[in-house]
């Protein structure tokens, strides 16, 4: 007999609700090892391109536009929902608001755990700059398209090759400490 599970299991082997978060069932570790793993395009790309490398290179394009540790860090984080409740096409995100106010929640939620305040609205429209300028340059380097008629203006290289999620994992782990750190947020 199937039970009805609801609860996801993590590497961590945490059993996560997604609709009800748990903060102590937040782990980072947790975070960083499924991002690495998830591609991003939900796969569509010419080769892997995981959801955490996407993540670091939007906190390295904040460094290069001269913005905070804070602003940084959560451009690094703006993603980390996925790592619970998937990765989604936008054309489909947009046609389900139940989904984008869980996932606004689990945000929330994820914030809290790490000890970081809520983004203002500014914060939000410079990390939502910032996402869209990395995907516009994503999509244009893997598969050739060009998803905005104007490109927006990146200061970073995107860096094609592939790697290990382990590299990855690794190197998404030390950002978050390190920013964390210069920020000052203890969790």
């Amino acid at each position: 007999m199937a039970t009805n599970k609801l609860f996801i299991t993590t590497i961590g082997g945490r059993s996560f609700d997604p609709l009800s978060p748990a903060i102590g069932d937040i782990d980072i570790h947790d975070i960083a090892h499924s991002l690495s793993l998830i591609c991003r395009a939900n796969g569509h790309f010419s080769s892997f391109f995981s959801v955490a490398r996407h993540c670091i290179n939007c906190s390295l394009e904040a460094e290069a536009r001269g913005f905070g540790v804070r602003v940084r860090l959560l451009c690094l984080l703006h993603d980390a929902t996925e790592a619970y409740v998937g990765d989604m096409t936008r054309p489909l995100k947009r046609q389900l608001p139940y989904y984008c106010e869980c996932e606004r929640q689990l945000h929330g939620r994820i914030l809290e755990r790490f000890g970081i305040p809520q983004e203002d609205a500014a914060e939000n429209e410079i990390v939502m700059e910032i996402d869209n300028c990395m995907l516009y340059h994503e999509f244009l380097l893997f598969n050739g398209d060009r998803l905005y008629d104007d490109p927006p203006e990146k200061h970073i290289d995107i860096e094609h090759s592939e790697r290990e999620f382990s590299q990855t994992k690794a190197e998404f782990l030390g950002m978050f400490e390190k920013l964390m750190t210069e920020a000052g947020y203890t969790c």
